[in-house]
């Protein structure tokens, strides 16, 4: 029987499937393994070069005054003491508050005060924005965010001469009022972005049932953006505790002075207790370390809301 071409040739069709080659074992798992290792260690080190002056301010916090100007520098083996945080609370020689610990309670009566101003009116104006249609809103909101263009020192002069007239320089109240002004922007701001991500539907269906506007603002909406609300006010009080243009400016007295400006005020003159430098720095960054780990899943929260799009 004579046999044709296509027979005789098979076509690509007809070829019989080349069996894939199978993986080399382990080569996959050790790179896998190895890059793993690499972006730990890498994680390692960016960790230890981040955290190594906060743990040098710690040490320096509780050594000796020997110890802190020793030549070569003191790891460890140097002898603890908590004198220099005494002398942060307590006045040289035992008697009255120091100067330091009026300086702290001044930082956490304005920046606090500041803070719930600021969420208080931000966040019914950023509702507002990202509800109702209002002629020209992205202007105004641009202008509202330009007001946090210009720094501090920019401005604190015109501001000072203003806060004269009215009789608020070297007072808690002036303090207050102007770290307030600051924050409302950028409340409003990040607020709007919160706001947005909660369906306007949830509202319109409280207000079939009864509810007033502000009633459904108060009862269905507010709760959802308590995330939001934590996220941002962090972020205010950050800026109100560190501010230290204005409270250098604007302040004079030690009794209404806040604690950067005071801390900075230790450094000067032919010696400087660094340690109580140190000592000075643990204690006034606590606060907000306490703040943000009371807030923690609430700030997780809003940090991440919005991160997927509805």
């Amino acid at each position: 029987m004579a046999l044709t071409v296509d027979q005789a040739v098979p076509g690509p069709d007809d070829r019989p499937a080349t069996a894939a080659a199978p993986p080399v074992p382990g080569r996959t798992g050790r790179s896998g393994r190895g890059r793993r290792l690499l972006e730990t260690a890498l994680l390692v080190v960016l960790a230890v070069v981040m955290l190594f002056p906060v743990l040098w301010m710690l040490e320096t916090s509780i050594k000796e005054n020997r110890d802190v100007y020793a030549v070569p520098a003191q790891f460890i083996g140097f002898d603890v003491t908590l004198d220099h945080y005494r002398d942060v609370f307590v006045a040289r020689g035992g008697e009255g508050r120091s100067d330091l610990s009026t300086a702290f309670v001044n930082s956490v009566v304005v920046a606090g005060l500041s803070t719930l101003l600021a969420t208080l009116l931000g966040v019914p104006a950023a509702w507002a924005y990202s509800r109702f249609g209002l002629r020209a809103k992205k202007d105004q909101l641009f202008f509202i965010l330009s007001t946090r263009f210009m720094p501090p020192v920019v401005v604190v002069i015109p501001i000072f001469l203003m806060y004269r007239e009215l009789g608020l320089i070297d007072t808690e109240l002036g303090l207050i009022l102007i770290y307030a002004a600051f924050n409302v922007p950028f409340t409003i701001w990040m607020m709007k972005g919160f706001v947005d991500e909660v369906p306007a539907e949830y509202e319109d269906a409280a207000m079939l049932d009864g509810y007033t506007r502000l009633q459904a603002f108060w009862k269905v909406t507010l709760p959802l953006l308590v995330p939001g609300i934590a996220a941002t006010a962090v972020f205010a009080l950050i800026f109100s505790w560190n501010e230290f243009v204005f409270a250098i400016f604007l302040t004079s007295s030690q009794e209404v002075r806040t604690a950067p400006p005071a801390i900075a005020g230790l450094i000067g003159g032919t010696t400087v207790d660094w340690g109580l430098v140190a000592a000075s720095a643990v204690v006034f960054a606590a606060p907000v370390l306490l703040f943000a780990w009371l807030v923690r899943k609430h700030l997780v929260a809003g940090v991440t809301l919005g991160a997927v799009r509805r």
